[in-house]
């Protein structure tokens, strides 16, 4: 296990392993929607980065016993959640919300500066109500309504009993509309999507 605070630069959380080829393959699949968990959990600025390869560090320790079957997605969220959880139990400093920070950005090229700005604006919006969930509702309502990962995804990379999953998210999902609706009644989606298939 490393200690926070000191980043890894990729050669070092490569040679952790003997598969140096399939750890850059997964590596750079994946950084990406890793940052974006770990910012979706509450990390912020230059702690993405040293969160980000401790996310990495244990992923590529623990990959001899991953079960191929299983999507790799979940699974790194479920790691970020716990690496999260032991940042937040020690005296790792995480910068507080509301400090300028860059949300996620649009992936696609084709869209207009104005989408992109607005769909800017939108994710911003979604970070800092998500700031107001404890962090266990937080992790369960971004793996399922923000990342599209099932309640089975979920729950197993979560460790926790597939009822309880489905508890989080109902709460998390009243929670998050309420905020929506008391702080930003014109931002359209209140975390309601009744209309969801949850068995998926």
């Amino acid at each position: 296990m490393t200690n926070f605070g000191r980043s890894l630069n990729f050669s070092q959380v490569v040679s952790l392993s003997q598969l140096p080829d399939e750890l850059r393959a997964i590596y750079d699949a994946e950084v990406g929607n890793v940052v974006n968990s770990l910012r979706r959990l509450g990390a912020r600025g230059r702690d993405l980065e040293d969160l980000t390869q401790e996310v990495f560090v244990r992923a590529f320790q623990q990959l001899p016993s991953f079960d191929r079957t299983r999507a790799i997605r979940p699974w790194l969220f479920g790691i970020a959640f716990r690496v999260m959880a032991e940042a937040r139990r020690h005296t790792w400093k995480l910068r507080a919300a509301g400090q300028a920070e860059a949300p996620e950005v649009a992936t696609d090229p084709g869209v207009t500066p104005e989408r992109a700005a607005e769909i800017h604006e939108t994710r911003r919006l979604v970070l800092e109500l998500l700031e107001e969930l404890v962090p266990e509702r937080r992790a369960v309502f971004a793996m399922y309504e923000l990342n599209g990962d099932s309640m089975t995804e979920i729950a197993d990379a979560l460790g926790i009993p597939l009822f309880t999953a489905y508890s989080r998210l109902r709460v998390a999902r009243a929670q998050f509309a309420s905020l929506v609706r008391e702080r930003h009644p014109g931002l359209k989606g209140s975390g309601d999507s009744s209309g969801k298939d949850d068995s998926k």
